[in-house]
């Protein structure tokens, strides 16, 4: 299954398309089978995604909207991004 990431940021698209370029070296770099894209928080309300990506401040209005919710620190950290996607696909992986 390949999953589908949406990286959301509160207004504009800046800082969420700089997390979306992060979480695609990412992806690369451990081989995960997932896309990602980026949207506003109004955008985000009817995209279907298996996976979000967003801020503390926004987890409360994100948690709904997706199966699964990545909630960040900083958006800019990128040893946490591959922090949490590497326990995220973990937990998702099949168990044989």
């Amino acid at each position: 299954m390949r999953y589908k990431i949406l990286v959301v940021c509160g207004s504009g698209l800046g800082s969420s398309l700089i997390v979306e370029m992060n979480i695609q070296e990412v992806i690369k770099e451990l081989g995960l089978p997932a896309e990602v894209s980026h949207a506003d928080l109004a955008s985000a309300r009817g995209a279907k995604t298996d996976i979000i990506v967003g801020t503390r401040d926004l987890a409360p209005q994100l948690a709904d909207k997706a199966p699964e919710v990545i909630t960040l620190n900083s958006l800019f950290d990128k040893k946490e991004v591959r922090e949490k996607l590497k326990e995220l696909f973990a937990r998702l992986a099949p168990k044989n």
